[in-house]
Formats: C-alpha cells, sequence, structure tokens
C-alpha cells in the first residue's frame, strides 16, 4: 500500500497512468476533473480493519482513500500520480486527511485509525502547526487513536529532521508506523531512525508464506528484530487462511488483508466469526520445507595460506623450505599473482634425493620439479562441483590438491582431505534437516515443530511409523528394492496428511513420524495400513507372494521364514502441558512404537494410558484386535 492508496491492481504496473498520457486534451481533462474533485471534496474514504492475531478483535483501520465512481481518478494510483504531476500532491493529501478522519469519526469506528501521510506531508509548516490536530479535536478523537502511517515513495529523506518530526508528534499523543517494510527504497534505515511504534510487511513477503521458505525465514526475522526494538509487526495483503494460521503461528501481532475483509466505506465493527475461530484455534501451521537456510559453500571454504615460491627459485631453496617445514605437502609456483604450478614434496624429495641429483639441479630453476598443469579452480566453484572435477581428473590431484583463484590470481591452496571432511559435514547437516531420498524433513524440523506445539499448548497426536522385516526384505532384494520400499511408505503417508495441519518427517532409514492435528487421524492410519498392504505386494517377486514371504537370515545369522513386510504404527496423543520437551514426546512415541511391532502384520498401537487422550480421540473403527 501507498500513499492514502488500497492494494493496487495485480498488473498496476501495466495501467497507464493518468499524468502520463501522450493527448495533451486527456491531460487537460485530468487537470480540470483534479480541480472538481478539491473543489467539491468529492473523495469517498474506504476503511480497512486490522485484527489482533491473539483473539481476532479489531484493532483498528487503515483509512484509504476513492475518486469520484465512474471517472479516470476513482483509482487511488491514477489520482495520485494526476495530483503529482500537477503540483498538487499537498492539497489532495489534505483533503484526504480530512474525509478518512471525518468519516472514521462520524462512523464510530472502534479501535484505531492508521492515517497515511508521506514524510514529505510530514515536514511541512500546516501539518506541523497542527492544522490535523486540531480536527482531531474538532471530531471529538483523542490523538492517542490516530496512527500516522508514513508512506514512501522517494528514495531520500532527511533523516534528522524526521527524527525531530516524530519526537515533536509523539509529544501530541500520536504513534508512528512504517508502511511496506521489505519494498520501498529505505524502510528498514527508516525503521532504525525513527524507531516507530508498528511496522508494516510489504505483502510480497506475505502472499504465498506457506508455500515460501524464503519469505517465511524475512518475516520471522522480521518479528524477531521487532521484538528488539519494542515494535508490533502488521502483516499486509493476507489472502488465504493458510497464510493467516502461519502467521499466527510466527507470532505476529496484528494483520490485514482480503481474507480478514476487504476495503469498504462502512467497515464490520467485528472481524468474520470464521476468522475469529481460525484465530482462537491453538492449532499450529505446518512450516515451508526449502533451501532458505541452505547456502552453497565453495571453494573458497577450503582456502589455505602457504609459502609460494617464485620460477626463479632454485631447487637448493625448494629443498630448504620442506626441510624447515615438515608439514608443508606442495609450494605453489607463482609469478606476479599467476599461478604456473605445484611443486609435490614427496616426487620433489624423491627424486632430489638420487644420486648426483642436487649436485645436477641444485642451482637450477625449481620449474624443473613443478606440475604445470595443477588442477586450479575460482573460489566460487561449489564443493560438489569441485568434488566431480577431482574425481574425474588426474589421480595426481588427489594427493597434490589444488590451486584456488579469483579472477585468475592464486588466492591459496586446498586439498583432497579438507573436501571429503566439508563434504561429510554437509552431508549430515543436511540429513538432519532434509532426509536426501526422500526430501522430506528430518530431526531437525521435527522437533522444532514437536516444540512450537508444545509452546502453544495444542492437542496432537504422534504418530510413529517403521517397517517390519525390513533388513531382510534388503538382505535378499538388494538396497534399490529396499529404497523403493522407504519412497513407496513416503508418497503413502504423504497422500494420507494434510500438509496445512499434519507434519510428515522422516526420522532416518525405515522410520517416519507424522504429528497429526487432523481430528480425523485414525482414519487417515487405516487409510495408510490398507494401502501400503496393498502396494507393497508388487516389490515381492511371484514366488515370494505365492508364499506370503520368504527365507532370510535374522541378526544372528539364523535362517528363518519372514512374512511380507509390513508396517507398524504406534500413536500418542498429546494433550496441552502433558510433555515437557521434544524428548518426552519423542521417547513416548518410541514406546508406543514398539508394541505395536508385537502385534503380527500391518497395526496401530494406540497409547491409551492417558484417560484423558481415550476421551478426546475415541476409536471410530473397530481397533482392538490389532491393540495391546
Amino acid at each position: 500500500m501507498s500513499l492514502t492508496v488500497t492494494t493496487p491492481p495485480p498488473s498496476a504496473s501495466a495501467i497507464p497512468c493518468a499524468c502520463h498520457e501522450d493527448d495533451a486534451s486527456g491531460h487537460e481533462d485530468h487537470a480540470a476533473l483534479l480541480d472538481s474533485i478539491l473543489a467539491q471534496r468529492s473523495l469517498t474514504a474506504v476503511f480497512q480493519p486490522i485484527i489482533e492475531f491473539s483473539g481476532g478483535r479489531i484493532f483498528g483501520y487503515e483509512g484509504l482513500i476513492r475518486g469520484p465512481a465512474g471517472t479516470p481518478l476513482h483509482a487511488p494510483i491514477h489520482l495520485f500520480k494526476t495530483a503529482e504531476s500537477l503540483g498538487r500532491l499537498a492539497e489532495l493529501e489534505r483533503l484526504c486527511r480530512y474525509v478518512v478522519l471525518e468519516s472514521f469519526a462520524a462512523q464510530r469506528l472502534p479501535g484505531r485509525l492508521f492515517l497515511n501521510i508521506s514524510p514529505e506531508c510530514l515536514l511541512q509548516q500546516d501539518f506541523h502547526e497542527g492544522e490535523t490536530l486540531r480536527l482531531i479535536r474538532r471530531l471529538e478523537l483523542n490523538p492517542s487513536r490516530v496512527i500516522i502511517e508514513l508512506t514512501e515513495n522517494k528514495p531520500t529523506y532527511d533523516y534528522k529532521l524526521l527524527q525531530e518530526a516524530a519526537r515533536h508528534y509523539r509529544g501530541m499523543g500520536f504513534e508512528i508506523a512504517i508502511d511496506d517494510l521489505g519494498e520501498g527504497f529505505s524502510s528498514l534505515r527508516l525503521w532504525s531512525e525513527l524507531r516507530p511504534e508498528y511496522v508494516k510487511i510489504d505483502m510480497h513477503f506475505i502472499q504465498g508464506i506457506n508455500h515460501d521458505p524464503v519469505k517465511l525465514q524475512f518475516v520471522r526475522s522480521i518479528q524477531v528484530i521487532a521484538e528488539c526494538m519494542g515494535a508490533r509487526v502488521i502483516a499486509e495483503g493476507i489472502e488465504t487462511a493458510a497464510e493467516l494460521n502461519v502467521l499466527k503461528t510466527i507470532g505476529l501481532a496484528l494483520g490485514q488483508g482480503f481474507h480478514i475483509a476487504r476495503p469498504q466505506p462502512a467497515p464490520p465493527m467485528q472481524a468474520p466469526e470464521e476468522i475469529v475461530a481460525a484465530l482462537r484455534q491453538n492449532g499450529v501451521a505446518v512450516f515451508p520445507m526449502g533451501t532458505a537456510s541452505n547456502k552453497t559453500v565453495t571453494a573458497r571454504k577450503l582456502l589455505k595460506s602457504v609459502p609460494v615460491v617464485t620460477p626463479l627459485m632454485t631447487a637448493d631453496e625448494i629443498f630448504s623450505i620442506f626441510t624447515r617445514d615438515a608439514e608443508l605437502n606442495v609450494l605453489p609456483v607463482v609469478s606476479h599473482g599467476a599461478p604456473l604450478g605445484l611443486i609435490n614434496r614427496y616426487r620433489f624429495v624423491d627424486h632430489y634425493a638420487r644420486p648426483y641429483q642436487r649436485e645436477l639441479h641444485g642451482s637450477k630453476p625449481c620449474t624443473r620439479f613443478m606440475d604445470n598443469q595443477p588442477l586450479m579452480v575460482d573460489q566460487s566453484m561449489s564443493l560438489s562441483q569441485l568434488s566431480r572435477l577431482i574425481a574425474d581428473g588426474a589421480q595426481r590431484h588427489v594427493a597434490d590438491g589444488f590451486i584456488i583463484t579469483g579472477r585468475g590470481s592464486y588466492l591459496g591452496i586446498g586439498n583432497s582431505q579438507d573436501l571429503i571432511r566439508e563434504i561429510t559435514e554437509q552431508q549430515i547437516q543436511s540429513a538432519r534437516h532434509a532426509n536426501p531420498l526422500t526430501q522430506l524433513p528430518g530431526n531437525v524440523p521435527i522437533n522444532e515443530h514437536i516444540e512450537r506445539l508444545l509452546h502453544r499448548g495444542s492437542h496432537f497426536v504422534i504418530c510413529y511409523f517403521d517397517l517390519d522385516h525390513f533388513k531382510p526384505f534388503n538382505d535378499r532384494y538388494g538396497f534399490r528394492r529396499g529404497d523403493d520400499i522407504i519412497l513407496l511408505c513416503a508418497r503413502i503417508l504423504s497422500e494420507a496428511s494434510d500438509p496445512e495441519r499434519d507434519f510428515l518427517g522422516h526420522i532416518g532409514g525405515d522410520d517416519f513420524v507424522i504429528l497429526f492435528q487432523s481430528h480425523d487421524w485414525e482414519q487417515r492410519c487405516a487409510q495408510i495400513l490398507a494401502h501400503f498392504d496393498q502396494e507393497i505386494e508388487m516389490l515381492f517377486d511371484p514366488q515370494d507372494l505365492k508364499a506370503r514371504g520368504f527365507e532370510g537370515g535374522d541378526r544372528q545369522g539364523n535362517m528363518l521364514f519372514f512374512p511380507l513386510t509390513s508396517l507398524s504404527i504406534g500413536a500418542v496423543s498429546a494433550a496441552p502441558d502433558e510433555y515437557r520437551s521434544h524428548y518426552e514426546v519423542a521417547a513416548a512415541a518410541s514406546e508406543a512404537k514398539k508394541q505395536a511391532k508385537l502385534i503380527s502384520g500391518s497395526a496401530l498401537f494406540i497409547e491409551r494410558r492417558h484417560p484423558e487422550a481415550a476421551k478426546l480421540h475415541p476409536a471410530v473403527f473397530p481397533m482392538s484386535e490389532r491393540e495391546n
């Protein structure tokens, strides 16, 4: 949103601006229309509710403006651009404030009024002298109910003057908000300089936040900064229930958007019942997973500084350098910043120690012992690309390492040992966040989601899924078909869970977990078991399928007959305040899973030792034959 303007249409950039038309007569018509609007005060105020996420109460309204209906200046984007081109923007702004304030007071709307004002207008003399304040008092409004919302449409401000103006208006009782954080030219600087009481996040970062991990991280970061600065965050442009749920889970204070209510001349005094009901639910959103937190690690991470030699240095000098430093394996040969090659310690010493070699070559240039075709990589190369390059290259590169350059100039060297260590660490960290086979969330996001549920006091059910006789299956059919079972399981679990309410994670191997907030979780588990038993048969050979099992060795090497692979589910209902941490939840789920595996075939075991859980989630289909 910009200067007293509501959300522009999706293709606003394609709408021709009234003040940029080539037709002179059209420009004159718009000028005459603007004259009429200002003279007759023919503007209409519309108001969009801003609600509190903690309970759904209307906190206030943003006052917006519309030109005369059916005219070229009805849309705010045309109205204000025309006024700006004619040098009458300040005059239009002043009238907008009057119309919005008078309409707000006349309707006796509850809560606060967010009054859009440009920073340029804030510094004007008439505003500074209290013209707007006198109107507010005449309308019997308390200045503390009016929030000056600064809109940004120019790249630079005199921040010192703005700070003085903000102090002046706060002294009168006003509070300050900044609009469209993340969209404008210098909104972060404006936030830092003015320390507003309210910060509005641009709708770009709100819309689709339930699917975009980058937007999620941006908004979470802004929330953390706002908490440190004592500001309240307002999310603009909320258009779906899923977006609202994510924002509520993050902990934002306030929000507005079409999903809550559209701007209208006579806005509702209360938020819609369905919005209030959604906000009062104690469930949490399932955050999107992706690569938001993953950054590409490059060859620069492996950069090491070692002594550099020039091509004019002698073999004797190289021998002395290696003799002084027993840890030095290679020496790069560099001339005027350009890398020429590498001298490997062991090949050099082996050759140099032979009879008469020192006498023959000791005073000769060291380039005679140099590998003039070393592996050279730019510092920006990713580690995965670098590892493939070494694997496909000459064997000596594994021992020698590689030269790291920046724009062709020598920076340092790297070695294969550090590369392997860093890639291994990356894989470990990646597996903790997302399983490499299924790409489902791993242990870290699983535990984080449990903690969010516990912190909010949500009622949820954790189901622990484990394949029965999976190792014997792997031994008989190989790891490739074992991966097929894991992928099959992941697909069935994904199809049976609600992506907006239920969190599906892959602990590792053949172990999965779903954190259900869906009330029909038992039916979903029954569906999972039925589909698994039906589809698993496609992964067995005909003879094993006919025998309903196969011969294989157990963990002690004893030959046994194993039935077809089945799926065990251990379920634990977690009532509010029943568990203190994700460790306790995981332990309870693990115990329930063990009980499920004692039952023959695919089975669901529900831990019913807590009477509250049994009362809240009674069985809705026959389960007695599967339970202890």
